[in-house]
């Protein structure tokens, strides 16, 4: 016992004090920890503004692609007595009885339209066939079964009262299952849409396409332009870069109106082509309105966020090492390929992520210059957003989208590795 404590007062002794009799290495742990403190302070206003304005809104927002409460909220009555349904056999007396009085209820609070508006996003006409009973739904009396199919036909068929059914659920995968041209019934399965309904999973397959051609495209333009900026002398790519900047100094939407002059029947293209023989004036060819003029445009718009990471890159990368290669007997060819190429790697996949990425939400874009050809999957979230009002399946579309670039994230990172990505 003894020895451990001289052991325990030798090593008190040895170690190194403050001047105010602290040991140093508690003093440095006490002033780390103020400085993580301090930069954590610093941030926080940051991250509070990030967090609020930026992760709950669009979390608020995805969440409406699976929860909506409209038919449970204004439907007390019926609500709790169709969830447990079975969707297959004749809906009871007292079935009808909730249903008028949340009819009633309904005209009175006028939210009847919004239910309407609910139940009409599973089976379309149904809109008119609850606002038209809810006016008469006063002067239905018992039974009420045979009274409101009296008013109104459609309410003896199943299929009206499937729809509530799958409305009477406030979380639910209907609008998930739509937004990939599938649909959810009443009994908890998945078909697929019709042949002439099936649109959306079209959509994003062409947004891939679109996006990935822009990144292959915008890489065969920029890595030249790149490769140029980095070899010349630091004032002549410093100029020329000016260049490549001068872009982002006006507005995505003048550039792509520009781009409208430009490819139109009687623009500058068509012009050009006419001059050196390649179309008569008669035959011009169509470069709006089209995925043509989609790719076109967006390659242009984009092309600086491809050059700029693949520039920083290569100015980084020493001339030395062709030169060795060169002298060792390797051909132009070889040191580019072998040596100067593999260096360059990280910027084309920083370049490509970053245009993947603004390329699959471009909105502007294609909807002026894409028509039905070049429509891209932003397109119809907005349709859904500002003029058929469904929310929800908007919320779908982007939670869809949003999963999607997160595994071809994921599989890039597999294949690729995201610490090999730089950006100088």
């Amino acid at each position: 016992m003894t020895a451990g404590m001289d052991l325990t007062n030798k090593n008190q002794k040895n170690e190194v004090m403050t001047s105010d009799g602290i040991p140093l290495k508690k003093k440095l742990a006490k002033s780390l920890f103020q400085s993580r403190l301090r930069a954590l302070g610093l941030v926080t206003p940051l991250l509070l503004l990030i967090f609020l304005a930026f992760v709950i809104p669009i979390l608020i927002f995805l969440s409406r692609g699976v929860y909506n409460n409209t038919f449970e909220k204004h439907m007390v009555n019926l609500a709790p007595l169709i969830s447990v349904w079975d969707g297959r056999s004749e809906p009871t007396e007292v079935m009808f009885e909730a249903l008028v009085l949340d009819l009633k209820e309904g005209k009175k609070s006028k939210k009847i339209g919004k239910v309407a508006t609910r139940v009409n996003r599973e089976l379309s006409g149904t809109r008119s066939l609850f606002t038209s009973s809810a006016r008469k739904a006063k002067k239905l009396e018992a039974p009420f079964k045979e009274s409101l199919i009296k008013a109104n036909k459609k309410w003896a068929k199943l299929e009206v009262w499937r729809a509530m059914k799958i409305t009477s659920k406030s979380l639910t995968p209907s609008f998930l299952a739509s937004s990939v041209d599938m649909k959810y019934t009443a009994d908890g399965t998945f078909e697929r849409k019709s042949e002439e309904r099936r649109i959306h999973l079209k959509l994003f397959v062409r947004t891939l396409e679109i996006s990935i051609i822009v990144v292959i495209a915008g890489l065969i333009l920029g890595y030249p332009v790149a490769f140029l900026l980095a070899s010349l002398p630091a004032r002549t790519s410093n100029l020329l870069l000016i260049f490549v900047l001068l872009p982002f100094w006006t507005s995505l939407l003048v550039r792509t109106t520009a781009w409208i002059a430009m490819l139109q029947g009687q623009g500058v293209l068509n012009d050009l082509a006419v001059v050196f023989g390649l179309a008569t004036d008669a035959d011009r060819f169509s470069l709006i309105y089209n995925k043509t003029g989609t790719l076109i445009s967006m390659t242009h718009i984009l092309l600086p966020f491809m050059i700029l990471p693949l520039y920083s890159v290569m100015k980084t990368i020493p001339p030395s090492y062709v030169r060795a290669a060169k002298s060792m007997g390797a051909t132009d060819w070889t040191a580019f390929w072998r040596i100067y190429f593999p260096q360059t790697i990280p910027g084309i996949g920083a370049g490509g992520i970053l245009v993947f990425i603004l390329a699959i939400s471009f909105y502007i874009t294609p909807a002026l210059l894409g028509g039905n050809d070049g429509t891209m999957i932003s397109n119809f979230i907005d349709l859904h957003m500002r003029k058929t009002l469904n929310w929800s399946l908007a919320a779908a579309m982007g939670g869809v989208l949003l999963v999607i670039v997160l595994f071809l994230y994921w599989i890039y990172d597999r294949v690729v590795g995201i610490d090999n990505v730089k950006l100088g």
